[in-house]
């Protein structure tokens, strides 16, 4: 093998396609496998929100200012790969204003009362399905459908099984999302992939105009999207399959016009369920797999994989390039575990 082999990236998902795109920018020569399932990237409202998601979860000072660097990523990310990113405000509404006010302020973000609810402009959206086929059009051939079955060491790289064909790489990415760990691979990254907890997520697409901004309140989100709107999200920890829950659906849809301040109304709705990944701090893998040369993971980013999608892809690219790395690498390592 000589290093005309290109970097492959096994997975098509946010954390993937980010990262390959990163790589490719840089002139590197990449290939992204793709297994063509419905990933958890497409099944998403494409929140790009570190202030109400680190309002929401009441993080530390320190994971809000991770977020928020991984927000100010997007917008030239976005020019560059040819993403639509929406900036408009986002809302709180329902439960105690004050609070979540008062929680945004704290964590540095800038957050305003308006009636009974509360705004900021810090949060950014993407409709995922243009921002996927963006990030595979500026790659264009690199991305081949296929599943990758076994993985092994050669002298100086890696070779993949997909299909029925054994593919050459100077360095592999994991971006397989909560996906099972790939034969071959050491036990060291076997264990810190299964360490990986799924977490299924539900949301409704509806087909009618809701609202032109995020709205929020306890139990539901509502989003704008270019079918209509999206309805989300519930977090269940330990879930795998992908079977809408009629009951989680009536929660949902409940929760929504409670935050909406409006009656409940007939409305079409076709629910969804992506399994998302997480480690025990709520953080991905992003970088070297400890003890791996070679091998790198872009995995396990919770419900945040669309906000944290261009710094996973830069701490990735800057790893293998070897590069002076981002102040927020050490938080993503696997090595930490």
């Amino acid at each position: 093998m000589t290093s005309s082999s290109p970097i492959v990236i096994v997975g098509a998902g946010v954390l993937g396609l980010c990262t390959a795109f990163e790589l490719h920018r840089l002139g590197r020569a990449v290939l992204v496998v793709d297994p063509g399932e419905v990933n958890a990237s497409l099944v998403a409202a494409g929140m790009i929100a570190p202030a109400m998601e680190s309002a929401i979860d009441d993080v530390s000072p320190e994971r809000a200012r991770l977020f928020r660097a991984g927000r100010d990523l997007w917008s030239e990310f976005a020019t560059a790969a040819g993403i639509a990113l929406a900036r408009r405000p986002a809302e709180w509404r329902g439960g105690d204003v004050g609070a979540m006010e008062a929680r945004l302020r704290a964590l540095g973000f800038d957050a305003w009362r308006e009636g009974d609810s509360v705004k900021t402009e810090e949060d950014y959206q993407v409709d995922p399905a243009q921002a996927l086929a963006a990030l595979r059009q500026a790659l264009g051939e690199a991305v081949v459908a296929g599943t990758v079955t076994k993985i092994a060491r050669t002298d100086g790289g890696w070779r993949l099984e997909v299909g029925d064909q054994w593919r050459d790489a100077e360095a592999v990415v994991l971006a397989t999302g909560a996906g099972d760990a790939i034969a071959g691979l050491s036990e060291t990254a076997r264990r810190l992939i299964a360490d990986i907890e799924p977490i299924g997520g539900q949301i409704g697409v509806a087909a009618g105009h809701l609202v032109d901004h995020v709205v929020r309140g306890p139990g539901a989100y509502v989003a704008p999207m270019a079918s209509g709107a999206v309805i989300g999200a519930t977090m269940e920890p330990g879930r795998r399959d992908t079977a809408p829950d009629a009951e989680a659906s009536e929660r949902l849809t409940q929760a929504a016009w409670a935050a909406l301040g409006r009656s409940p109304e007939p409305l079409a709705i076709e629910w969804r369920v992506g399994i998302r990944g997480a480690t025990g701090d709520g953080l991905p893998l992003a970088g070297p797999a400890p003890g791996e040369e070679g091998l790198y993971l872009a995995l396990a980013p919770r419900r945040n994989g669309w906000l944290l999608g261009p710094l996973v892809g830069e701490v990735v690219a800057d790893a293998i390039e070897g590069r002076t790395a981002s102040p927020h690498a050490r938080a993503l390592d696997p090595g930490r575990f």
